[in-house]
């Protein structure tokens, strides 16, 4: 489970950035203040909590609270120069004692999602609450009890409030995950613009489709392609993998988790790229080769002319529209070639098909299926 940002990642700022704090790390922070607080009646704050790697962090309490059997602290979540949909968000953890052999049971309170699809980490009903964090909490409880004698039973609930709003701008509606936000983070820390977090994502939107049974999957580079592709096969949300510039990320992952079909979708341009061998297509990792697409110009019928034309252009656009206005099939051309690549990448037990999207959401350019 991961949450996307609302930038591209070619936006990302020149210079050096600044790292942030996963909610996971936040989490565990405000838990760790509020369950010390419940058992001395001391908020500690800072709070200091120890990462999977073993860094030590402090983190300041933006909010605390105590009743007669529960604790409550709240820590800001910082992103750092990250375009996480969370940054600025107010993570809260509420404590309560548990019943004795309880151990350590998570609840999701407000703004936090709740699983209802198999195929995450999590079973569904379970809250969205990722297992290292959970591990971390769960050590951080340990840690304080075994210095208090205490055993260590309680309920830890974990807050966001506005999460729900916040959510329908990440993948969790898609995931299954309703209510809310993902409590997440493997190292606690936030990388800024890191391909980490949208690659988990495109394999825990695989998982969901295999776990639900689905024989059809997309992945697509952006949401003028997506809507182009679901429209086209009829696909429900839950088979619409957000791959963004990331098909090799994709591809990758759909050969070691099987599905029947993948369908890929994108712009022109895009899939020029992968056509030609590019398994990622961003613009600052991969370039179109204009030589190579002259020669699919010519490939297609185009005559000297045209292919001189065509190896001289500024951009990709302005290749399809010259093939288009001389009734050239390259966009199919361009589709077949990286149906063919992506075949390669994925092995013998999918099947792939490749549609190109114009601008205006029209296909343009579509490679055969076999089960078209």
């Amino acid at each position: 489970m991961a949450e996307a940002s609302d930038l591209p990642s070619d936006l990302a700022p020149e210079g050096a950035l600044r790292r942030g704090w996963t909610t996971g790390a936040c989490a565990t922070a405000a838990a760790s203040a509020a369950y010390t607080a419940l058992l001395t009646g001391t908020f500690p704050d800072p709070v200091t909590v120890t990462l999977p790697r073993g860094q030590r962090p402090a983190f300041a309490l933006a909010r605390e609270g105590r009743g007669d059997d529960w604790a409550m602290a709240a820590v800001v979540k910082d992103a750092g120069d990250d375009p996480d949909v969370t940054h600025g968000a107010l993570i809260v953890a509420t404590v309560r004692h548990a019943a004795p052999g309880r151990g350590v049971v998570f609840r999701a309170g407000e703004g936090v999602g709740t699983v209802t699809l198999p195929g995450l980490p999590l079973p569904p009903g379970e809250p969205a609450i990722n297992p290292v964090p959970r591990a971390m909490m769960r050590a951080a409880v340990a840690d304080i009890a075994a210095r208090c004698g205490e055993c260590g039973d309680v309920e830890i609930e974990i807050s966001i409030p506005g999460g729900e709003h916040l959510a329908r701008k990440t993948w969790n509606p898609r995931l299954g995950i309703v209510g809310g936000l993902s409590i997440l983070g493997t190292t606690g820390i936030v990388v800024p613009y890191s391909c980490s977090a949208w690659i988990a994502s495109i394999q825990r939107g695989v998982d969901v489709a295999r776990a639900s049974g689905l024989s059809h999957v997309a992945g697509c580079t952006g949401s003028t392609s997506e809507r182009a592709v679901q429209a086209l096969y009829e696909l429900p949300d839950i088979a619409m993998l957000d791959m963004g510039d990331f098909a090799g990320g994709l591809l990758k992952y759909v050969r070691r988790h099987p599905v029947p079909r993948l369908s890929i979708g994108g712009g022109f341009a895009k899939l020029a790229k992968l056509a030609a061998g590019h398994l990622d297509l961003h613009s600052g990792r991969s370039q179109v080769d204009f030589d190579w697409l002259a020669e699919r110009v010519r490939e297609a019928g185009g005559d000297t002319a045209l292919t001189a034309r065509a190896r001289a252009a500024n951009t990709a656009g302005e290749v399809l529209d010259l093939a288009r206005r001389a009734n050239l099939a390259l966009a199919d051309g361009i589709a077949e070639r990286a149906c063919a690549v992506a075949r390669d990448v994925v092995g013998p037990g999918t099947d792939v098909d490749v549609v190109i999207v114009a601008r205006d959401g029209t296909i343009v350019g579509r490679s055969r299926s076999g089960n078209d």
